[in-house]
């Protein structure tokens, strides 16, 4: 049922908010538009004072007719004056009203009208709508007139007196008038730009263009409205209200009813702008791909000539971002004053118009290494390099396509749409005819009522002829255009829908993953920067391993942040209108969803889109609710009188505030009235809202109300925030990659110090090298390519250059050099010999390759800070590079970015190492043998082969009486193992080492092999060859640093005393914590997982916990305590089970022959026939290592046990001979089973199993 509503309260439920009228201000005059640059004629003149120099200011040349140029507008009017919670701000809106100013035309050229929309942001993060219609009104000002043929003569003066007089160019004028953008008062008629607007707090784009556009017809319509244009004016201002959420509003406008429609609260948010018309002409592939780029908060920057394009594309993928919510700066339309805003070092959506006949190249942007650069007209986006792909984008794109043949439009883009600039219902030359017209739109006309109304629009047609404006369309023509419109709805409902689909299988379960640690909201606030409100490691654990490279990032933007801060809040107040319809949807999902693993889950098309689009189709097929139809207002005699072609100057006196005391406005519904209910629930919500408003000014420090004031102070203002937002998010960043780093367990397995790896390393560092792009981005005026750091650093390699003087880092030997077998020399530790080495490598980088890689290296190796306080001496390169007002020349904010950066200091990372995998790195290997035998090296003739984690080096021989070797090769990685051999097999040819260093010549990075033992025969185990187990060396740490990765120190038989303080207890709870280390390590992410062979051959590994259970109680008549090896019990185990099996003397054992007992024998016999001399360490490791591989370990336990040597070898009270021990020791070990284990080469070379 139709009800009738009206809007006399306050703005806040209003359709509109203000209207607004921007032009040519006559009694000011011309002034110059800054953004072209011309020159300004502001009072009326006499001829003979036009050359006197006192009439106007030239800022430049006359180069272009002032037909050609542009002129700054004025607001005109505008009503109300304010109104609450959103004041008027008049050089935002006349800005982006006339964004290029002011334009004048002749009858000789086009004189179309134009529509376009744009948005205004405030300080709490909510947007106001603005539709402007621009048409061209003919001038009627003389001294505007004289002005404009005072310029133009002035502009042919310019073209023809570089060598005459002026004289002689004014004679020429006169034969030049015909030319184009040619001027003659007493010829030509001159008109110029006006727009109307109307501010609304809704994106109500369909609704605000038929108003205006019927507007601007009754101005142009030779016949006078039905009311003075106060009366509607008036009607949308006051008496039009807000549609309830899940209705629709029927209001009329000039020449016809005009329909609205807002979504439910179980629908996606209001969203008018055709995305139908953004897929035609950027595509399916390329809208996907700026939508990525938007998630992960790059700078997207638009460019096209048509303003209403950028808006289209902007609102559309951010309408898209649901439930998501862009949090940075948005500006759809920059004009030229606001071109500074271009220089903003933060995440931002943009929009600049192109001018004619420009090209990309022609635009000089401070920020390009992170940025999107989305060319509309030209139907192609610039994304940044090494962007993610989204989440199954394959499967995306060929639904989204699906959805788009559907509405018969392309997916492949390319395709020019021409917005129509008359979109009215046609004017009724008969009351009863709109009143037909308003029956049929609520569905109140059957077939052939319908039948009967065409006809009589024809007949109307027919009689009135030449009576009806030219806009007038026959009933079909309406019904197709409605059509469209329903068509468009539709299509943008569908579309959002997958996109929301998408989103809800990626994040169904989120808030399982949410941290609820503060006990209030001040608490939380409080400690709002050192908690973590998202488990983000559990969360990506559970993703598809094709998905964490765009997640992890994901995870990092303020919107996710602000999405799941919104989540903790709710527990104090209500939650957000976007989170609740999300959460609500999640819920209905997961009561139909029978599928438990949904993160592995294949890609599931949504299966809402049919049924999410019936809403909205409903509502607009029949109005819910009619506004109060326009009515005289009470003005004076003689107002309001219709001059065709000249907007008319409105009676400002019943604009300017709501008339409540007439009939019509009284005729509020009784839904509209107020209802207690209601009224409660909004006292209720206050102390929400309260709480709401301190979340987001604690999290927002920048004024949006400032981003669209051109003013200096204004300005200079803005650019102060950006230097602190810059300062506050280096402290943030450092100090999320130090607690990350912190928070990991001391010991990661697999790594010798807390540390992060893979992912989410790259990821923080990915944000490190955005954060210092933006920072020297900012200010900047001269730029070689597309990295400004990068620009930075090759202008000081420039300047160092011309000195001849490199710049030493203090505390590093810049004259050691190192020469290599193919002659390349390496000086270490300058920041141009970093540059040098990054220009010199292999990969084919960009500039912002270049500039990344340089970061990871500087990083790697503790220098950044250091370097780029290097960077910053010269001052006179500063300035030179920079404006005045970038960040780098705010000297104590750079003193503490500085700072920021020199904590990171504390961690150790591989960043390069681990990123640049293909290039060639030169180490150095250092034998280092036991102080007091230092002479034995001169007996042997070492070899060394170092492995890790990308490869390993193969064998380098280590020249004679030296102990170190210099090498080249391809990057290894972190490095893991050594092996370390002589070739010398004779009785004197033995050391003994202490233990091995390894330096990355490049990074810094020293590697400790520990070693501990002799190599020769006849010493120890008699090995001549040892795999050692390294450690990183952190600088200045080498004793605490990765104190449990090394290779283990040799075991000593104990003596009795020893073996009754080694409690068993202790060596079981070793080995389940070995056991357990491997099963973490197998669960953790595969980018997050140590060091496989450290895990079974370091210390606390596998190996060393079997070895102690395998020593436990085992018996030593062995004089002087010599050392006791567990590989002497196993080999002499083999023999007896292979003796006895061949006697069939297995009486008196618990031992059966079977499958377990053979393999144990094959294994055993198979290692002691290695060509390799590892000794009996090495033997028992192989054997471990052998076992756990190939899932037998767990079964050659309990022959060994069962075994009749055992008894003889081992004491009582011994783990071997205890079987529950035995028992409990093969269950843990066969938990491992289930994991495939790759072994090292180092650790299996020579043995074929």
């Amino acid at each position: 049922m139709s009800g009738t509503a009206a809007a006399t309260g306050s703005a806040s439920c209003r359709f509109a908010h203000y209207f607004v009228v921007c032009g040519l201000d006559a009694e000011t005059g011309l002034e110059p538009d800054d953004g072209a640059g011309i020159l300004v004629i502001q009072t009326p003149l006499q001829q003979s004072k036009l050359f006197d120099g006192t009439a106007f200011f030239v800022c430049e040349s006359f180069d272009q007719s002032p037909i050609r140029r542009s002129f700054k507008s004025k607001v005109l009017v505008h009503y109300p004056e304010n109104t609450d919670r959103n004041p008027f701000r008049k050089d935002a809106v006349n800005m982006l009203c006339m964004p290029r100013g002011l334009y004048f035309r002749t009858q000789a050229d086009r004189l179309d009208h134009q529509f376009h929309s744009f948005s205004i942001a405030s300080d709490d993060g909510t947007r106001s709508y603005g539709f402007v219609h621009t048409f061209y009104e003919e001038v009627t000002s003389p001294q505007i007139i004289t002005a404009m043929q005072t310029l133009y003569q002035m502009h042919q003066v310019e073209r023809h007196s570089l060598e005459e007089s002026d004289a002689e160019s004014l004679a020429r004028v006169s034969g030049c008038l015909t030319c184009a953008g040619s001027f003659d008062p007493a010829r030509d008629t001159l008109y110029v730009s006006k727009a109307l607007c109307l501010l609304t707090p809704l994106p109500f784009l369909q609704a605000s263009r038929q108003f205006l556009s019927q507007l601007h017809q009754a101005v142009t319509s030779h016949t006078a409205p039905p009311l003075p244009l106060e009366s509607y004016i008036h009607n949308i201002l006051y008496e039009v209200p807000l549609p309830p959420p899940g209705r629709s509003l029927r209001f009329h406008g000039v020449q016809g009813p005009i329909m609205c429609q807002r979504p439910g609260p179980s629908e996606l948010p209001l969203g008018e702008y055709p995305l139908g018309e953004a897929f035609s002409l950027l595509g399916a592939d390329n809208m996907v791909q700026l939508l990525t780029c938007t998630l992960l908060e790059t700078q997207v920057l638009l460019y096209s000539q048509d303003y209403q394009r950028l808006m289209t594309v902007a609102e559309g993928i951010t309408t898209l971002l649901f439930p998501f919510q862009w949090q940075h700066i948005y500006v759809p339309i920059v004009s030229a004053p606001l071109h500074h805003l271009l220089d903003a070092p933060v995440p931002f959506v943009m929009g600049i118009q192109r001018r004619e006949g420009a090209q990309r190249s022609s635009l000089h942007l401070p920020h390009e290494a992170n940025l999107c650069f989305v060319d509309i007209d030209n139907h192609c986006v610039e994304a940044p390099e090494d962007l993610p792909v989204f989440p199954d984008q394959t499967e995306l794109i060929q639904e989204l396509s699906e959805v788009l043949l559907r509405f018969g439009v392309p997916p492949q883009g390319g395709v020019i749409t021409k917005p129509t600039t008359s979109t009215t219902s046609p004017r009724m030359s008969s009351l009863v005819l709109e009143d037909l017209m308003e029956d049929r739109r609520n569905g109140n006309l059957g077939g052939e009522e319908l039948a009967v109304l065409e006809r009589l629009q024809a007949l109307a047609q027919r009689c009135g002829g030449g009576k009806m404006s030219d806009g007038a369309k026959t009933l079909g023509h309406e019904l197709e255009e409605e059509e469209e419109e329903l068509k468009a709805a539709k299509l943008n409902i569908q579309l959002r829908e997958v996109l929301a689909g998408r989103f809800a299988a990626m994040f169904g379960r989120y808030d399982e993953f949410v941290i609820h640690s503060a006990l209030d909201l001040d608490s939380w606030l409080s400690n709002r920067e050192g908690t973590f409100s998202f488990d983000k490691g559990s969360f990506l654990s559970v993703q598809p391993t094709a998905h964490l490279r765009f997640l992890s990032r994901f995870l990092e933007t303020s919107m996710f942040s602000s999405f799941v801060d919104g989540k903790v809040i709710s527990r104090w107040a209500d939650r957000e209108p976007l989170q609740q319809l999300f959460d609500n949807r999640l819920e209905k999902e997961r009561l139909y969803d029978t599928d438990k693993d949904s993160y592995n889950c294949r890609y599931r098309k949504c299966t809402t889109l049919f049924e999410s689009a019936q809403a909205t189709e409903r509502r607009l097929m029949k109005a819910d609710h009619t506004a109060i139809h326009p009515h005289l207002l009470d003005m004076r005699i003689g107002q309001g009188r219709h001059q065709p072609g000249y907007f008319p100057k409105l009676q400002a006196d019943v604009l300017a505030q709501g008339q409540n005391t007439n009939k019509w406005s009284s005729r509020v519904t009784a839904s509209r009235r107020t209802d207690p209910k209601r009224s409660a629930m909004t006292d209720h919500s206050g102390g929400d809202n309260e709480h709401r408003q301190k979340h987001t000014f604690a999290k927002k420090n920048l004024h949006q109300s400032k981003l669209l004031d051109p003013s200096p102070q204004a300005v200079t203002q803005t650019q102060r925030e950006f230097v602190d937002g810059l300062l506050s998010e280096c402290r943030l960043k450092t100090k999320r990659m130090l607690m990350e780093r912190m928070g990991k367990e001391s010991v990661e397995f697999g790594q010798g110090e807390a540390n992060i790896t893979g992912l989410q390393e790259n990821t923080l560092i990915h944000g490190l090298c955005d954060l210092l792009e933006r920072t020297w981005g900012h200010g900047l005026q001269l730029k070689q390519g597309k990295s400004a750091l990068w620009s930075h650093l090759l202008h000081y390699q420039a300047a160092q250059g011309k000195t001849d003087t490199p710049t030493e880092c203090p505390g590093s030997n810049a004259s050691e050099q190192r020469t290599f077998d193919d002659g390349t020399q390496l000086l270490k530790g300058s920041l141009i010999q970093d540059m040098r080495f990054i220009q010199n490598m292999s990969e084919c980088l960009s500039e912002v390759g270049q500039a990344r890689a340089w970061i990871h290296l500087a990083l790697e190796k503790k220098m950044l800070s250091h370097h780029l306080k290097e960077l910053l001496t010269n001052q006179e390169l500063l300035r030179q590079l920079y404006k005045s007002h970038a960040f780098l020349l705010c000297e104590e904010e750079r003193e503490q970015f500085l700072f920021h950066l020199l904590s990171l200091n504390t961690v150790d990372y591989l960043c390069f190492t681990r990123v640049f995998t293909s290039i060639s790195i030169p180490y150095r290997v250092v034998i280092i043998p036991m102080k007091k035998l230092s002479i034995a090296m001169a007996t042997v003739d070492p070899w060394v082969c170092v492995s890790g984690e990308l490869g390993d080096s193969g064998v380098r021989q280590i020249p004679k009486n030296t102990q170190e070797i210099f090498f080249q090769c391809k990057n290894l990685g972190r490095l893991s193992t050594l092996q370390l051999g002589q070739e010398n097999s004779g009785l004197l040819a033995k050391c003994l080492i202490d233990c091995v260093m390894v330096y990355n010549e490049i990074t810094g990075h020293t590697y400790k092999f520990p070693c501990g033992r002799w190599l020769g025969k006849g010493v120890g185990d008699g090995s001549l060859e040892r795999v050692l187990i390294g450690q990183l060396v952190s600088p200045g740490g080498e004793e605490d640093a990765g104190r449990w990765t090394g290779t283990p120190p040799e075991l000593s038989s104990p003596s009795q005393s020893v073996r009754i303080v080694l409690g068993s207890l202790g060596i079981q709870e070793d080995v389940r914590e070995a056991a357990n280390n491997l099963v973490k390590h197998f669960h953790k992410l595969e980018q997050e997982r140590g060091n496989l062979t450290v895990l079974l051959c370091g210390e606390g590994g596998l190996v060393l916990s079997l070895e102690k259970f395998l020593l436990h109680g085992f018996k030593s008549n062995r004089l002087f305590q010599r050392n006791v090896f567990v590989w002497d019990f196993i080999e002499k185990a083999v023999v007896s089970m292979e003796t006895a099996d061949q006697m069939g003397d297995l009486h008196g054992s618990t031992l059966t022959k079977g499958p377990p007992c053979d393999s144990l024998c094959h294994y055993v016999n198979a290692i002691n026939a290695s060509p390799r001399n590892i000794g009996k360490e090495g033997k028992f490791q192989l054997f471990v290592c052998l076992g756990i591989r190939d899932r037998l370990l767990s079964q050659w336990l309990p022959p060994l046990a069962e075994c009749p040597l055992t008894g003889r070898t081992y004491e009582e009270g011994a783990l071997l001979r205890n079987r529950p021990a035995v028992h409990s020791l093969c269950r843990i070990l066969h938990t491992l089973n289930e994991f495939t284990i790759t072994l090292e080469t180092a650790l299996v070379k020579g043995v074929d199993l």
